[in-house]
Parts: structure tokens; C-alpha cells; sequence
């Protein structure tokens, strides 16, 4: 749902910007999704795009979604504009939310102006790196029931599959970090915060036109009562705040946890006259994006990770070895400084990330009328902004051999050598992720004791090389990615 593939259009013509196709109604420049062929996942779709850009020698173009115009960006210095020098052009972020309908979709990812500021500044501090320090414990308990999850498989042989063993891990942790529950999903497959979890997150044909028609036309989309999350999904996560707020006013209990930040400034607002006080719905919201952050995002990043490992054994020993020797530095104790130490440990994490993004496009809106440096081309207010950072991730211009497989791109004396902005995970600028480090420390943690306790190779099963679920805002596999597991340390 992003660009198209080769050409010109009406935005390249009348702001003197090239286009990467000629627009066709009623689709404008995106392939017809009528066409089974013409369906890819929207990373690969802009990936292609950047190519075609790339291969023009094109530091930008554009496309239109239906009759909507798009301008991309794919030169690192135009990215560093639109998503830090000159963010106040670009503050806001081009995703539909309808906060009457559906409170779910009207979180910190999706909201702009004043409301976004005031949320990212109380929210920021729940995020820095001595509150993942108070958190690493319960993370690191997480992973337990995963370990002896896996640790019974290696027993029949049966091997896993590498998504279901990452979601049950990182909806535990976040059940734990960001609501203060128990979820208990490897010992309960029907657990309720698993279920309604997948489910929030399921796409469907149906669902992906929904979201199509909110990003073309979000006021008549607010209008007609268009939501992307169903009265099922809100009425769970609200309920569950609403349950844990009652609860720990009544049994007077503090978490460290992001829920608790939440309710800490709903308190402090009631005390001052004139503050606007959180409303439920807003902090479901909230906290609702914490758990989309970590839930869909870490686990598919772990999953990469362990089929990268399992097809690049030398690179799972080298990991090994290096969690063994910072191990023994740690009297055998994972801390949270024994995983800052771990330097490949981040190495093989920055590669699994480049090579499967987890959101593998970044959107921004021109707020005010934009003219772009060193030319007297103008982006007016409203037109949406895309950054394909899959092309990015895969232009060898910047990572010799894409396709491979290769932490050491991110030594210290490699990642000097790149230009800045070509590596955007988690975007950049005032409207970088705002969970990752907590995203990078559950990936890291879960990692590392899977790779402590056990050995792992690719099933028959799984298909070399993965393919990727056309009906998705996220990179997944398509089919699994199934695994053998050796038990090499015994779990205590």
C-alpha cells in the first residue's frame, strides 16, 4: 500500500519531481490489488520503488495512493531533513486514527500536535536506561517458562516453531513490564492477553481496505465510523486497565511499570486546577501501543534472529562463545550490564534488524509548505511523506551483499564509516520509537538464554529463503520458520 514501479506521474510533472509510475485510476501508481500477482508486502513494494528511484539516480519521487499524492524520500541528507533538521515540517505522521470509535488507534504512534508533545514528554521517561535497568529482572523471569517450553521438545524431538515460542516470551514480558500481569501464555495457548493480542494484529483482506480507505480520506473514514481495532479489541484492553487501575487503588500498589507512570500523571493532573486529566481511553491507548511495540515487533525480530543463527552456525557459535566469556565475567549472572557488555550480542541484533526492519516504512506529513533545499521545488501542507527504509537497508551502496547475513557491519570502525540516516530501524529524529530501548533489551535478554541453554538448526519444514506475508504492515513469514533445538546447558 505504498508506491509503484516505473514511470512518471502528474505530482513529478507539476512539482518538477520524478515519478515512479504513471498513475492508472482508480489505484493511482500502486499495482492493481485485484491482481494475486500484483500483491507484496509493503516493505518489498517501497524497496522496489527505491530501487527504480535508485537506478534513476534520484534522490526523491513521488506516486499517488488512489488520488492521493506521495513524495519519497530516499537520499540520507533529504531523510535527515524531513526527520530531524526540519522536523517542524514534518511533525506529524500520516496514519488514520478515529479516536471516537476506536480509542485503541488514537495512541502516541498515531497522534500529532500539542496532544503527541505533552504524551512523548510524560511518557519519555519511562524509557531511559535506569528504568530498563528496574525492569531487566522481570524480563529476564519471562524467560523461564520459554526455556522449559523448548527444553521439553528437545526430548520428543518435535523441534518448534520460532514465532509461537517469541510471542508467548514477549507477551509474558510485557504483560509483566507494561500491565503488571502474569499472563502465563506458554503455560495456557488459549491465555485471553495471547488471543486478544494475535487477534488485534490480524489482517485481513476486509481489514486492509479499511485502512486504505482511512489513509486516503480519514475525515470521511471519522465520518462513516471507520475503525482499525474492533469493538472487541477495545473493550479487552480497556477492561484490562481499567481492572489494574481499580485493583492497585484498592490494595494501595506500586508497580515499576508503564501503567503506573500513567496513572502517576492522571494523579498529578487531578491535583492542579485547570490540568486536562487523562481520560481511561486515553491511557489504554497509551499503554496499548507499549504492548503492539514489544508484542509483534520483538518477537518477529527474535524469530529472524534465531533463523539467521540457525542458517549461519559459525556466526551462533561466535554468539555463544561471547555470552559464555561475559558470563563467566558476571560470577554466571545475566545483569543488565553483563548485556551492554555483549558486544556482538548488539551486532547480530542491528543485522537482524536491517535485514528484516520490523515497520520497514516511516511516514511523515508536511504540516506547512515546504520548499526543498537547494532547489525551488515545494512540498505543500498535507502531502504525505515516505521513507522506504527497506531500500535503504538493501542499497549496496551502503551494505555491500545485501543479502547476507553479516554482524560485523555493525563493528564500531564500519558503522563510522556509513553515512548517518541509511540504518532506521526504529526511524530517527523527535519521533524515534520511543520503546526501543526496551524493544532491543527483550530482544537481547530472550537471546541470549535461548542461545545459553540451547543449539539451533533449521527444520525441513522451513522454506530457504523465507517468504514474506503479503498481508501485513509488518514483515512476517509467511509459512513459519520451524527449528530443531539440541539442549546443550541444563536449566536450573
Amino acid at each position: 500500500m505504498l508506491l509503484s514501479s516505473n514511470g512518471v506521474l502528474t505530482i513529478g510533472k507539476k512539482r518538477n519531481i520524478p515519478a515512479v509510475a504513471e498513475p492508472k485510476i482508480p489505484f493511482g501508481t500502486l499495482p492493481n490489488p485485484l491482481v494475486l500477482k500484483n500483491i507484496v508486502n509493503v516493505g518489498i513494494f517501497g524497496k522496489n520503488n527505491y530501487c527504480l528511484l535508485k537506478a534513476r539516480r534520484c534522490k526523491h519521487g513521488g506516486g499517488f495512493l488512489v488520488c492521493t499524492p506521495k513524495y519519497i524520500v530516499i537520499d540520507p541528507e533529504y531523510i535527515k531533513n524531513v526527520l530531524q533538521k526540519d522536523f517542524e515540517y514534518f511533525s506529524e505522521r500520516k496514519f488514520y486514527y478515529n479516536e471516537k470509535d476506536d480509542p485503541l488507534s488514537a495512541n502516541l504512534f498515531a497522534i500529532s500536535g500539542k496532544k503527541w508533545k505533552f504524551l512523548r514528554t510524560q511518557l519519555s521517561p519511562a524509557f531511559t536506561s535506569g528504568k530498563m535497568k528496574m525492569m531487566f529482572s522481570n524480563i529476564l523471569n519471562c524467560t523461564n517458562q520459554m526455556l522449559t517450553v523448548i527444553a521439553k521438545s528437545c526430548k520428543t524431538k518435535e523441534g518448534v516453531e520460532a514465532k509461537n515460542i517469541t510471542e508467548c516470551f514477549t507477551i509474558d514480558v510485557i504483560g509483566s513490564c507494561g500491565f503488571g500481569l502474569e499472563c502465563n501464555s506458554f503455560k495456557d495457548p488459549q491465555a485471553e492477553f495471547k488471543v486478544q493480542g494475535r487477534r488485534a494484529f490480524l489482517m485481513s483482506p476486509f481489514r486492509i481496505f479499511k485502512i486504505f480507505l482511512g489513509l486516503s480520506w480519514p475525515r470521511i473514514s471519522r465520518f462513516l465510523g471507520v475503525t482499525f481495532f474492533d469493538k472487541e479489541s477495545n473493550s479487552f484492553f480497556m477492561n484490562v486497565v481499567k481492572d489494574a487501575i481499580e485493583f492497585r487503588k484498592s490494595n494501595n500498589v506500586r508497580r515499576q511499570d508503564l501503567l503506573q507512570l500513567l496513572i502517576n500523571l492522571r494523579n498529578q493532573q487531578k491535583l492542579k486546577p485547570e490540568a486536562r486529566i487523562l481520560t481511561i481511553e486515553e491511557i489504554t491507548a497509551q499503554a496499548f501501543i507499549f504492548f503492539a511495540a514489544g508484542f509483534e515487533t520483538s518477537s518477529t525480530t527474535l524469530s529472524f534472529c534465531l533463523y539467521e543463527l540457525s542458517l549461519n552456525k559459525y556466526i551462533q557459535d561466535k554468539l555463544r562463545n561471547e555470552i559464555s566469556e561475559a558470563l563467566k565475567t558476571h560470577n554466571d549472572n545475566l545483569t543488565y550490564e553483563a548485556i551492554m557488555d555483549m558486544k556482538y550480542l548488539g551486532q547480530v541484533v542491528d543485522e537482524t534488524l536491517r535485514k528484516y526492519p520490523p515497520v520497514s516504512f516511516i511516514t511523515r506529513r508536511c504540516v506547512k509548505d515546504y520548499i526543498i533545499p537547494d532547489t525551488n521545488i515545494k512540498i505543500e501542507k498535507g502531502i504525505e511523506v515516505i521513507v522506504p527504509i527497506m531500500g535503504l537497508h538493501y542499497d549496496p551502496e551502503y551494505y555491500p551483499e545485501p543479502e547476507k547475513f553479516s554482524p560485523e557491519r555493525f563493528s564500531d570502525e564500519e558503522k563510522q564509516k556509513r553515512l548517518p540516516f541509511t540504518y532506521l530501524p526504529f526511524g530517527e529524529g523527535p519521533r524515534i520509537c520511543i520503546g526501543m530501548r526496551f524493544g532491543l533489551l527483550q530482544t537481547k535478554v530472550g537471546l541470549t538464554m535461548l542461545l545459553k541453554h540451547f543449539r539451533f538448526s533449521l527444520n525441513e519444514k522451513t522454506k530457504v529463503p523465507l517468504e514474506i506475508e503479503p498481508y501485513s504492515f509488518t514483515l512476517l513469514p509467511k509459512s513459519g520458520i520451524f527449528l530443531n533445538v539440541e539442549e546443550i546447558a541444563e536449566i536450573s
